[in-house]
């Protein structure tokens, strides 16, 4: 049977790399804006405008990832207790015994 085809969803996971390059870039990102931010030639409250104008989106995209995922974690388990029902109710079944 291909893969996939059992019911059983399959599980995809990141290597190590891709995890390293995503948090890498990730901090990059930020301490480019904070360096960028900080060495404006800009006043007090421009420079700290920027800055919360930055974090703002930062931390709402870091919360939305969090929600998606939960999100499909949910849905996963969700999958599996359907699916061991009708499982257990086939494999405790006898064909051959009389009513």
């Amino acid at each position: 049977m291909p893969a996939g085809m059992s019911g059983t969803p399959i599980k995809q996971q990141s290597t190590a790399a891709f995890h390293a390059q995503a948090v890498v870039s990730f901090a990059v990102s930020l301490a480019a804006t904070a360096v960028g931010t900080v060495r404006l030639d800009a006043g007090a409250r421009v420079r700290a405008l920027l800055a919360v104008a930055v974090l703002y989106p930062v931390t709402s995209a870091l919360t939305l990832a969090k929600v998606i995922r939960d999100r499909q974690e949910a849905g996963r388990l969700a999958n599996r207790a359907d699916q061991a029902r009708p499982e257990e109710l086939l494999a405790a079944h006898d064909p051959f015994e009389k009513p």
